[in-house]
């Protein structure tokens, strides 16, 4: 591990007299040749995507700064990760070059800046591509019939995949040539072979299930897929195409290699017009862009609605549109200069599991969790990481000591997703999950047969006690400014709480007790938990953590109702035929009140003064009753949640997706493109800011 440790070192590191620069040169290009075998031939890489450009960036740097150091053969002179042996090698008639990476916007303003230089001061315009997240592929058409499909390999020599290929049902095996669009002799076209995410969580659960068998025989597990793209390059590179077929891959085309007899074209986005009238797939988020400053919004513009896609992408793929200016700006060693990729902040990156624990919810319910080698990964500094339950710790088995994946996307909660087996030390052992719960009570943690989570069914467990307090102070619950977790700790630590109850009878002098706190903090805290007393009904039902219980039945209880006495009267029938509610939550409320540690809670809350009875109804005329509205984008006049509420005011219902009961979809400024497109799939009427006006008025289509 100690190449590891030295990979982060920099030039000026090395200036500094950590290494010498030809020792470091050399170390680099041993580094990157081994994670390219993993990477190309394996899939199965040992490094993050981002450690590995962070990699090719520090070596070129190195030979930027040392010259003499700079080989033919250099990784950063080359393509790919080269070409092997598994299938028939296939020399490209035009090279298959790699593209230069951006990782930030100055960055891609540098490369403007020398676009510009490159064109003596003129100006260009831009094609923006998604760049997608799989394998490049070269497919060539002879007299319309598909002939061959090849990877990339070292730019020159790739493998024949033809057979896997022509599994891909998106992909026309041949093409119909007419008057407007001529099929020439030669066509070989470039694109991505990529897995869709649902796809991908497909194959991953087979492959899980299949492990659960294989242990239960005594048999040792097979490889998991951590990402899409290593599922779709494994299943690429299979050697039986009956396997690949199974595997329901995908492609987007989004270039022309040779052609012979073909039309002329003078600009790219005529020719992705082309391949989409040959009945190519090319991507719809394609744009043809006039300027860097809107080149900057598109990039920032799916940064952010990265994941509204149904595959993955790792960045955006910038091109000068103009074919005559490619010519002019022409080629590196391995990459177009008139080309760029502008790469994302990473989301997936790999770090050193040092330990597994055990956390215990309001429930009782045990989450193993991953504690880690602290690592930069989706926006933000990751020490912890989810591991589910006890039987995805054992499908994944991962270890501490172990280096592992971790990924976190946009907000999602960080999460283990493999570990990096190649690495894992010889003498590793299976974690074991405890049989006890590591609370002081130290009572037996248990996990029925018919259930994934195993739990800890001791009703006074201290861990218990500190999240039921924590989540009746939420913002989903009774949003009391000020109680959080560290609070939560202290006070029930200090015996001043012991249930949600004990909440409304703490004194500003026992908080002065707390470290923390002050004269003014500790007033306005009290304040905050006095004035929680009058939340509506529906976040005093949320706040109180009856199991499976959530905030939308919630709503349809208090409605029914009224009162929280009556909900706790009313009858197991009477529950479950409240919309949303039926017999398993409606079991689950009646069990939750007949309990007398709950019915104690109940009297202390009644004591303190919290209305029991607080139901917001809607002034406004009910004109969308029964409807769904789906929002998405930025609204002039709304917020996204104010949009929402006016649905909901209106008696509308306003889903996260689109489906065939979705009523309307309101597009804004920016909209998410699976939403529109499955708007657009299902016929689904989609309205502008002032149709929505009109439609809250009436409850009628424009």
């Amino acid at each position: 591990m100690a190449a590891k440790k030295r990979a982060t070192s920099t030039p000026k590191q090395i200036a500094d007299g950590h290494a010498t620069p030809e020792s470091r040169v050399i170390e680099l290009r041993a580094l990157i040749r081994h994670h390219n075998d993993r990477y190309y031939a394996d899939d199965t890489p040992e490094v993050s995507d981002a450690e590995y450009d962070a990699l090719v960036k520090e070596l070129a740097q190195l030979e930027a700064e040392y010259p003499h150091l700079a080989t033919a053969d250099s990784p950063t002179s080359v393509v790919g990760g080269g070409s092997f042996t598994t299938f028939a090698p296939v020399v490209h008639a035009v090279p298959m070059t790699s593209l230069d990476n951006a990782m930030d916007t100055d960055e891609l303003h540098a490369w403007g800046e020398r676009i510009a230089k490159g064109l003596d001061g003129g100006s260009c315009t831009y094609v923006c591509e998604l760049k997608i997240d799989g394998l490049a592929i070269s497919i060539r058409y002879e007299n319309g019939v598909l002939v061959q499909a090849a990877t990339r390999g070292d730019g020159k020599v790739g493998e024949d995949v033809t057979a896997n290929v022509a599994t891909i049902a998106i992909l026309p095996k041949k093409l119909t040539s007419n008057a407007k669009t001529p099929v020439p002799e030669v066509l070989e076209v470039r694109g991505e072979v990529y897995m869709s995410i649902e796809a991908f969580q497909r194959l991953r659960a087979e492959k899980e299930a299949e492990n659960v068998r294989r242990a239960a025989d005594g048999r040792g597990p097979l490889s998991v897929p951590v990402n899409p793209r290593n599922a779709g390059a494994g299943s690429l590179r299979q050697k039986d195409s009956r396997i690949t077929a199974e595997r329901d891959l995908s492609l987007w085309c989004y270039q022309l290699g040779e052609v012979r007899g073909g039309p002329e074209f003078t600009h790219h986005h005529d020719t992705l017009d082309y391949l989409k009238k040959l009945g190519f797939p090319v991507n719809p988020e394609i744009r043809a862009i006039a300027s860097l400053t809107e080149v900057y919004s598109f990039c920032d513009e799916w940064k952010e609605h990265r994941h509204e896609l149904p595959y993955d992408i790792d960045g955006v793929v910038v091109k000068v549109d103009d074919l005559r200016q490619r010519e002019t700006l022409g080629f590196t060693s391995r990459a177009p200069r008139w080309a760029i990729a502008f790469k994302f902040p990473p989301e997936e990156r790999n770090t050193a599991l040092k330990d597994i624990q055990v956390s215990i919810g309001r429930t009782g319910r045990a989450t193993p969790f991953a504690v880690l080698e602290p690592v930069f990964v989706g926006g933000s500094t990751v020490s912890l990481a989810t591991l589910h339950n006890r039987d995805q710790v054992a499908l994944k088995d991962v270890r501490p000591g172990d280096t592992v994946v971790v990924r976190k996307a946009g907000d999602v909660i960080p999460e283990v997703v493999g570990p990096v087996l190649s690495l894992r030390p010889k003498k590793s052992k299976p974690w074991v999950f405890p049989e006890t719960c590591p609370c002081s009570l130290k009572s037996t943690l248990v996990k029925p047969d018919d259930q994934a989570d195993t739990r800890c069914v001791e009703p006074s467990c201290p861990f218990q006690r500190d999240q039921r307090i924590i989540h009746f102070a939420s913002r989903g619950g009774m949003d009391i400014e000020g109680l959080g977790e560290r609070t939560v700790f202290a006070l029930s630590d200090a015996g001043y709480v012991a249930d949600v109850g004990d909440l409304y009878f703490v004194t500003v002098d026992q908080l002065l007790q707390l470290e923390g706190f002050a004269d003014i903090s500790a007033k306005n805290l009290v304040e905050s938990i006095l004035l929680s007393r009058t939340r509506p009904l529906p976040k005093l039902l949320t706040a109180l953590g009856i199991k499976h219980l959530g905030p939308a039945a919630s709503e349809s209880l208090a409605a029914e109702f009224g009162t929280l006495d009556a909900i706790a009267s009313a009858s197991n029938d009477q529950l479950a035929l409240v919309e949303g509610v039926g017999d398993v939550i409606a079991q689950s409320i009646s069990s939750w009140f007949a309990k007398d540690e709950n019915k104690a809670i109940i009297n202390k809350l009644r004591t303190a003064g919290v209305d029991f009875g607080r139901v917001e109804r809607s002034s406004e005329p009910q004109t969308l009753a029964g409807k769904a509205v789906v929002v998405t984008g930025t609204l002039a006049s709304y917020s996204r949640d104010g949009a929402e509420g006016a649905i909901k005011a209106r008696g509308g219902k306003s889903p996260g997706s689109v489906s065939a009961k979705t009523f309307a979809v309101v597009v804004g400024s920016e909209p998410g493109a699976s939403k529109v497109t499955k708007a657009e799939q299902l016929g689904i009427p989609m309205l502008d800011e002032t149709a929505f006006e009109h439609l809250l008025a009436t409850g009628n289509l424009p």
